[in-house]
């Protein structure tokens, strides 16, 4: 596949329908892949949308939150098979965010991870190699030690821990920064791409126009700063190139994405406002699989196709077979 987002565990139609996306400024999203899908309406019957056939409706079917109907065949775009070789260091986080866009269009895929209460931005950069290209693939024993150990085992003794006494999250980022992220790898794509996350939280992510993401990125650390927060999750930084699917958080625009996390043991409520305060001041338009507070009437503004989705909706749902809450808090009832 052209691209795939860093979890290793979804389905097409879920990734699709809620607009699961890796990194890279020049790549879409997985749903900007789907060239054909299939799907069971309110009705019963089989539609079928592609480039040749209904294909008006395939912005609005590819990601379509489920709202439209049951997906049952989906046809993705593939490209020749690849090798990325991954290079994962930590840097100066400063130096990172002053040269964001000019770092993130300079390779295919860019991203960096920071820990709240450091100064290092563990930045993740993966160049797109021919199949043939030779690898030097992590070893068993590296993926265990930074993968499952590191990654996961210790994280979630970290969580614990930063859970009961949060005064001591400060200095388990700083160890956490130290022992992180720095590698270098070559491998088959899918290999690279994705990862096993072991540590449960909750997540929100915002869409912000590419231009506003350094700028988004120093709000959440002032509002950090600003409440004391120990927040014991790194924050993600990713970027996308733009599409022309109806309800994509990067319809219309190169976007720059920011996603905060919290342990799941621990409150997130406060953290996610002033996060979302933010965001929304920088334009941003939230990850539909991910939490946030929006309804169909704020969304409305931020998606210039919005009132075309919801009509085709009317169209294909009318007595709204597929609806659930979420759905009437995002599209209306």
């Amino acid at each position: 596949m052209t691209n795939l987002g860093d979890i290793d565990r979804q389905s097409l139609s879920g990734a699709i329908s809620t607009g699961t996306h890796g990194t890279g400024a020049r790549f879409g999203g997985i749903a900007s892949q789907v060239v054909a899908a299939t799907l069971v309406t309110a009705d019963g019957d089989l539609l079928t949308v592609s480039e040749t056939e209904n294909a008006e409706m395939l912005p609005a079917v590819a990601l379509g939150l489920g709202a439209l109907g049951i997906l049952v065949d989906i046809t993705i775009q593939c490209v020749p098979a690849f090798v990325l070789e991954a290079v994962e260091r930590p840097e100066p986080l400063d130096a990172v965010v002053d040269d964001l866009e000019t770092r993130a269009d300079a390779v295919d895929h860019f991203e960096f991870y920071w820990f709240p209460h450091t100064a290092t931005a563990l930045t993740k950069t993966n160049t797109r190699l021919p199949a043939g290209t030779a690898t030097r693939p992590l070893t068993a024993t590296s993926r265990l030690v930074d993968d499952v150990l590191v990654g996961n085992v210790v994280h979630q003794s970290v969580c614990s821990a930063g859970r009961a006494a949060p005064g001591l999250v400060p200095g388990i980022n700083r160890l956490s920064a130290r022992v992180w992220g720095d590698r270098t790898f070559s491998d088959a794509s899918h290999r690279v791409f994705a990862t096993s996350r072991g540590v449960r939280f909750r997540e929100m992510e915002y869409a912000v126009p590419l231009e506003n993401l350094a700028s988004a990125f120093r709000g959440v650390q002032r509002v950090i700063d600003e409440n004391g927060w120990h927040v014991e999750f790194p924050i993600e930084v990713r970027v996308a190139a733009a599409d022309d699917l109806w309800l994509s958080t990067a319809t219309g625009r190169a976007t720059g994405y920011l996603a905060v996390h919290r342990y799941w043991k621990v409150d997130p409520t406060a953290y996610f406002a002033a996060v979302e305060e933010v965001m929304l001041a920088h334009g941003g338009r939230p990850h539909w699989g991910k939490m946030h507070t929006l309804d169909a009437t704020a969304l409305r503004a931020r998606y210039p196709r919005f009132d075309d989705f919801t009509a085709l909706r009317d169209r294909l749902d009318p007595h709204r077979a597929f609806r659930n809450t979420y759905l009437d808090r995002v599209l209306g009832g």
